[in-house]
């Protein structure tokens, strides 16, 4: 694998980037006397910084994202080839790499039929409440335009990803926030609302949902978005149960049913789409960080084609189609990386790869769930799986979020980065999160895990 070289001194570019870059989610008081970590080299699943120094990244990119590894020169080539052959046309017109990749995505989603193009998690989930309202608007009188969401779920950064988040410090001085978007309770057994277990757990935490929907008026919800497995909210596995009788309450109710699939699409779970390990079947699905492994900007919105042929009416209406553009939802690179992408997880098996790491990363962290009882439930599919950390396992009461970010910051002085859910749930911001390369191999997996048991020891004591 071949890697440009790097000049020795960056310190000028480390000295720009504090004095110039504002940076995603950080408090930047501490660089006034302090420099930002600036990431400059990644292969595989390493990664160095400005100072040299060298990390095991168990984040795929801090945020769940290079799902293949760094330094993939066929998806760096392919981008510059099409770059080089036509970089950009708005998505009103159609391109090659653009309607290829759409395509094989199709392939691998039985009963979806269509691709709209944009560039983030954020705005895909945005354009899905778009269409719901204008389907509302269209098809229903104006009634069905309410949009139910999941406690724990998170959708996104716009202030409509907010109004449907259900992360209150991720929303808290954002309000206030468009209306319609409803809550329904989450469905983590271990912070469990009912005294029940497994599949009737599972099922009484979707007739939840239905009673939302009764309170509020079948004829007002037009669609749910949930993630197949919540992420950001804890790692959350729904239990047996619950999406059978999701789908069977929005059948029921005349309720789409859109999947946000942005951290668990492409292959996170060990199959192409998370929601194919239920059995699901929706009328919306949305993806982001994994499609092209975050080597180009791309994220899609998949229906139906049901979905689609409400939006299909005669061209004299100029109200009857839907009205929405992604500038950079018609640039070129973000299909031609998609391709790339795909074509090398299915030639180096990464699914069946994830499915075999996964196991042993989940046996991982239940052998130190045995030896520190700091862990009070370990969760997970495939390679994204969490580990919930608690002052007292019988009581469940949850570990302080300053003990768990020093777990994080024991591991990173060990060269591993890890994640933990932080400043998104009051009092619950105590799940440590992973999400491995789909590459990862049996060693990675341990040196991860090894560094967890140094940095609980260090934090919390033996055992």
């Amino acid at each position: 694998m071949n890697v440009p070289p790097r000049p020795n001194d960056l310190s000028e570019a480390v000295a720009a980037d504090r004095a110039h870059v504002w940076h995603h989610l950080t408090q930047h008081k501490p660089f006034e006397t302090t420099d930002p970590r600036v990431m400059v080299e990644g292969r595989g699943m390493r990664i160095w910084d400005a100072t040299g120094r060298e990390y095991l990244d168990a984040v795929s990119g801090g945020v769940w994202t290079v799902n293949v590894g760094y330094g993939r020169e066929r998806i760096a080539r392919a981008v510059y080839d099409e770059l080089c052959r036509m970089n950009y046309f708005a998505g009103s017109a159609g391109s090659v790499p653009g309607a290829r990749f759409a395509e094989r995505l199709i392939e691998k989603m039985p009963g979806l039929s269509r691709v709209y193009y944009a560039n983030s998690g954020s705005e895909a989930n945005e354009k899905v409440f778009k269409m719901v309202r204008q389907i509302a608007h269209r098809h229903h009188g104006g009634k069905k335009w309410k949009i139910l969401y999941r406690e724990r779920d998170y959708h996104g950064m716009t202030l409509a990803c907010l109004a449907a988040g259900g992360q209150p410090q991720r929303n808290a001085q954002y309000g206030p926030f468009p209306p319609g978007f409803v809550e329904v309770p989450h469905c983590l057994e271990y912070r469990a609302q009912w005294d029940l277990s497994g599949e009737a757990y599972g099922r009484r935490a979707a007739d939840a949902i239905e009673e939302v929907i009764l309170r509020e008026g079948p004829d007002t919800v037009g669609a749910i978005c949930l993630e197949p497995v919540t992420a950001g909210g804890g790692v959350i596995v729904p239990p047996p149960g619950y999406w059978e009788r999701v789908q069977e309450i929005c059948r029921k109710y005349d309720i789409l049913l859109h999947i946000d699939e942005v951290v668990c699409g492409v292959g996170r779970t060990g199959t192409w789409l998370g929601y194919q390990n239920f059995g699901i079947r929706p009328d919306f699905v949305t993806m982001a960080k994994g499609v092209a492994s975050g080597y180009a900007a791309i994220s899609c919105v998949v229906t139906t084609e049901a979905v689609f042929d409400l939006f299909k009416d005669d061209p004299d209406d100029p109200l009857g189609y839907f009205r929405d553009i992604s500038t950079f939802g018609g640039c070129t690179a973000g299909p031609a990386a998609a391709l790339e992408n795909m074509a090398i997880i299915e030639e180096e098996g990464l699914l069946d790869n994830t499915r075999a790491m996964g196991a042993r990363l989940m046996d991982n962290l239940r052998a130190l769930q045995e030896r520190h009882a700091v862990i009070g439930d370990v969760r997970g599919l495939g390679l994204f799986c969490g580990a919930e950390l608690v002052s007292d396992r019988a009581t469940r009461a949850p570990a302080d979020e300053r003990q768990v970010q020093a777990v994080v910051a024991s591991c990173l002085k060990q060269g591993v980065i890890i994640g933990a859910t932080n400043r998104s749930l009051p009092g619950l911001n105590n799940t440590l999160t992973l999400s491995p390369a789909l590459i990862a191999t049996p060693d990675d997996i341990d040196r991860i895990t090894d560094a967890i048991d140094r940095a609980l020891t260090e934090v919390f004591g033996p055992g």
